[in-house]
């Protein structure tokens, strides 16, 4: 691999790639944070979705286009005196090194759990009032209630055995069940977020990460899919006018294609 000093060559060789960018390119002079908003999350996906297929070559680029946001975002804040890059990168080194204790001090810890557990207790302790403050409100429901919980685990605030919680999934599905026989819409709703909740609260205990695994059935469910509409091409039949019993054939097909 590259030595540092190549490394942060390369880095400095971006830094200055992005000021003249900043000062002559038409598109670059014209952006804001405001307007660079939506693209980083849109780049934020797409490096998730290479991660997702272990596609390492994609992961370097896609990292390479967020490195260009931050860049971005810091040379935006230079601009008003609020703050560069380095001041960026000094911030992040302070606030690691004051939440690892453990390696920079002389806190001792057995496993991960409690380190954790300290991070969450740092945070407290630097002014937050909520160990909820540090979850984004602009994060996709699934997301966020994953990171929820792992907050709230981080301060003991935990189910002790999984079978407690495999339990409480059995009592909302219960408890679903009872409002979709009344047919009260919006009591539906909120059992069934109570279900989704407990779901993704069981996903933690069984070391699954819930939104990569819906997002491995989705691109299984669209690879099948896909494949049923290609063989329907095949016939020259539409599948809207095939039946579903024809379509689970190809649909059987591909559950049985290499994955």
């Amino acid at each position: 691999m590259n030595s540092r000093q190549t490394q942060l060559q390369a880095f400095e060789r971006l830094l200055d790639i992005m000021d003249e960018l900043r000062e002559k390119c038409p598109w670059d002079k014209k952006q804001t944070m405001q307007s660079l908003r939506h693209l980083t999350i849109e780049e934020t996906y797409e490096l998730g979705d290479a991660i997702l297929d272990n596609d390492l070559t994609e992961v370097k680029k896609e990292l390479g286009d967020l490195l260009l946001h931050l860049v971005f975002y810091a040379k935006i804040g230079s601009e008003t005196n609020d703050f560069d890059i380095a001041d960026v990168c000094n911030e992040i080194c302070d606030k690691l090194i004051h939440r690892h204790p453990h390696i920079y001090s002389d806190v001792v810890v057995k496993d991960e759990e409690e380190v954790k557990q300290n991070w969450e207790k740092l945070k407290l302790k630097e002014g937050k009032k909520s160990v909820l403050e540090g979850v984004p409100r602009s994060l996709p429901a699934l997301v966020k209630a994953s990171r929820i919980q792992d907050k709230v685990k981080g301060v003991g605030f935990d189910w002790e055995e999984s079978h407690q919680v495999w339990d409480k999934v059995q009592e909302e599905l219960e408890e679903l069940q009872v409002e979709v026989e009344a047919g009260d819409q919006d009591k539906i709703e909120a059992e069934f977020g109570d279900v989704l909740f407990s779901m993704i609260n069981y996903a933690r205990f069984l070391n699954v990460n819930p939104e990569d695994a819906l997002e491995r059935t989705n691109k299984k469910f669209i690879k099948r899919f896909q494949y049923l509409e290609s063989k329907a091409g095949q016939l020259g039949k539409p599948l809207m006018d095939m039946t579903l019993a024809e379509m689970d054939v190809f649909w059987e097909e591909a559950k049985r294609l290499p994955k």
